[in-house]
């Protein structure tokens, strides 16, 4: 489906891609990860044509369509649903000329195009996709200009999968979802009919919903079969392996370079130390496989531990206009070492809550309590945008730390992760990631009792979210914690609370039971006739068949023994690589002649299995996608 060919890109003069190479096949679901800054985005813009290449080619098939999400949100007065449906130029074009056509044979033509591409189950499908998203059926009706930007690039990612392109096209498109859309979108992803490659932080959405990662590192793209676990898995063994070569060839040339240092000034062994020189200087280096350092997240613990409960609410209701209450009767407390996660959808009063907690927004009704001596900090994803960006991350350790030394503030600014020239950079140039760093150590500066974090890992790479789920673990406060990553939950949170229908209760469950809770409800949402869509036999054929994809991508044993026949032909690839190191070295003939000719009978034999599993793989591939294309039909 993609191939890019000895890809090369720079900018400024610094290599981003270095004729980086891969092929993706025809309906691969391909997650795409990297470092911040590694050029993930950027490889898409050159795959869309945003942005020309510096050498090597991008080679799509000449009828494949490709999709990828505007950059700029819709933000005029037509109505979502339209909005979503206009994306599809064809149908529009064809219903317009439809209106105006007088030639029979072209009304037919029409009508018949019409057919093929589903023209009339549309609306059905747009609406259920806005759904999915977030937006009931009056949302639908609403203009876009009545969204914030974030709702805006949800209805620019509807857009896009209304399409269904043949090449789908993402970049972190979680960054934008709450939870439940987090959720959805997985799902909708699992069972998309064809190729995707996705750029993601998400550990959850990258174990669930692709079929292989395509690791961006130092300019080059190696793909692995699997999801991300099972990336890390290969990684680590293939950086063990690269190690063990490393640290033999290091002690061959040390006992080369002792023997020359030892011998070279010895007549009777002045040829013999020429001839280790001669073989020092052809011996290849192998590289080290050091990754860049993560600088650890760390909050500092309260100074002071108060008793518990921190906050107590009995019958409270909360809102922002008299009469009005947004949430009701809330019977909650909150302890010292609590570890609450809040779930619900965007809108239900999520952030309505934190600004109760924090003080913020006084009760209208009820009674409250919270400790004295209690405080708080808060990160949320909107103060990105605040920052001013004149200011340095040092000119705002200066604000906090007046009377510090500088060498002080550097200090508290290096554990964060800005070294002397970052700290020095102004925040309009700082990356996402660096400015998510920086309201963590603003937030945290004064060792809160209470830390409420609303979506914290939005611009945080997988390595860097490790690290905050590390130090929310170590955190001796209290922690309310808002977001879409499901796997910062689970490693974090030990309680649920569920804002929705106007108040926040305990929910008793795991994250799993949850998922089960929302596909249940929007099962029977969908079985009662909910949403705008008139449901009509056309539209019980596109959900029965959106229901089989799913159903498919979960238990088809034949893209198993597709994933692991590409699995085999990874293992013999990297067995041969290794195998071809030891034959690099020329000595191993005139040494050790009879090993070499074992691994060169070893080598034969496993490219010849390398061979049969290669089109073992293919028969796997063949056979996976044509079976998936009679279930669609």
């Amino acid at each position: 489906m993609l191939h890019i060919n000895d890809l090369t890109y720079r900018i400024e003069g610094r290599i981003l891609l270095d004729q980086a190479t891969v092929a993706l096949p025809a309906g691969h679901k391909v997650g795409l990860i990297g470092r911040n800054g590694a050029g993930k985005t950027t490889l898409l813009k050159l795959i869309t044509g945003e942005l020309a290449a510096d050498d090597g080619a991008i080679k799509l098939p000449k009828s494949a369509t490709m999709g990828y999400v505007a950059q700029e949100a819709p933000g005029d007065a037509t109505t979502l649903i339209d909005w979503v449906l206009g994306a599809d130029k064809e149908r529009a074009g064809l219903l317009a000329e439809a209106e105006t056509a007088t030639d029979p044979h072209r009304i037919g033509e029409i009508h018949d195009r019409l057919g093929q591409i589903d023209a009339h189950t549309a609306p059905a499908r747009a609406a259920q996709i806005l759904a999915g998203l977030g937006f009931d059926d009056d949302a639908q009706q609403r203009p876009c200009s009545e969204y914030s930007g974030g709702w805006r690039m949800r209805v620019a990612l509807a857009a896009v999968l209304f399409l269904e392109p043949d090449l789908l096209l993402l970049d972190e498109p979680t960054n934008y979802l709450d939870l439940e859309g987090t959720l959805w979108l997985e799902a909708y992803l699992r069972s998309y009919p064809h190729t995707i490659l996705m750029v993601s932080h998400d550990r959850n959405l990258l174990n669930r919903a692709v079929t292989s990662i395509l690791h961006l590192d130092r300019g080059r793209m190696t793909l692995y079969a699997g999801g991300y676990d099972d990336f890390e898995e290969a990684r680590r063994e293939q950086q063990r392996l690269e190690g063990k070569l490393k640290k033999k060839q290091d002690d061959e040339r040390k006992r080369i370079t002792a023997f020359i240092d030892r011998f070279r000034a010895k007549a009777t062994k002045a040829a013999q130390a020429q001839s280790r020189i001669k073989a020092l200087a052809k011996m290849q280096p192998i590289a080290a496989q050091v990754d860049e350092r993560v600088a650890p997240i760390q909050f500092p613990k309260p100074k002071k531990v108060l008793a518990s409960p921190l906050i107590r609410f009995e019958g409270v209701d909360i809102g922002y206009e008299p009469d009005k209450p947004i949430l009701r009767h809330l019977d909650l407390r909150i302890d010292n070492d609590d570890r609450i996660a809040l779930l619900g959808q965007n809108g239900n009063g999520k952030s309505t809550f934190a600004k109760a907690i924090s003080g913020r927004l006084p009760p209208q009704k009820g009674n409250s309590w919270s400790h004295k001596q209690l405080t708080f900090g808060y990160f949320a994803q909107h103060q990105l945008d605040e920052l001013n960006p004149s200011k340095t991350p040092y000119d705002y350790m200066t604000d906090l730390m007046p009377e510090a030394t500088e060498a002080q503030r550097r200090a508290r600014l290096g554990v964060a992760g800005f070294g002397v020239e970052r700290a020095s950079n102004k925040c309009d140039t700082l990356s996402g990631g660096e400015k998510a760093r920086l309201l963590l150590l603003l937030a945290t500066f004064h060792a809160p009792h209470i830390l409420i974090l609303d979506e914290p890992t939005n611009h945080l790479d997988v390595d860097s979210r490790e690290t905050l789920i590390q130090a929310l673990n170590d955190y001796e406060g209290a922690v309310i914690l808002i977001s879409h990553d499901r796997h910062l939950v689970e490693a974090c949170a030990d309680r649920l609370w569920l804002v929705r229908d106007g108040t926040v209760a305990s929910f008793d469950g795991d994250m799993d039971a949850y998922q089960k809770l929302l596909l249940e409800e929007r099962s029977n949402k969908q079985t009662s006739g909910g949403g705008s869509a008139k449901t009509d036999d056309k539209t019980a054929r596109a959900d029965k068949r959106r229901a089989a994809a799913e159903h498919r991508a979960q238990i088809a044993p034949l893209r198993k023994a597709m994933t692991e026949a590409e699995k085999q032909v990874t293992k013999l690839s990297v067995a041969i690589a290794k195998l071809d190191q030891q034959l690099a070295d020329t000595e191993i003939y005139t040494r050790e002649p009879d090993k070499a000719q074992r691994i060169s009978i070893e080598r034969g034999q496993l490219a010849k299995s390398l061979d049969e599993a290669e089109e073992a793989w293919l028969i796997a591939t063949e056979e996976y996608e044509n079976a998936a294309q009679v279930e669609e039909a």
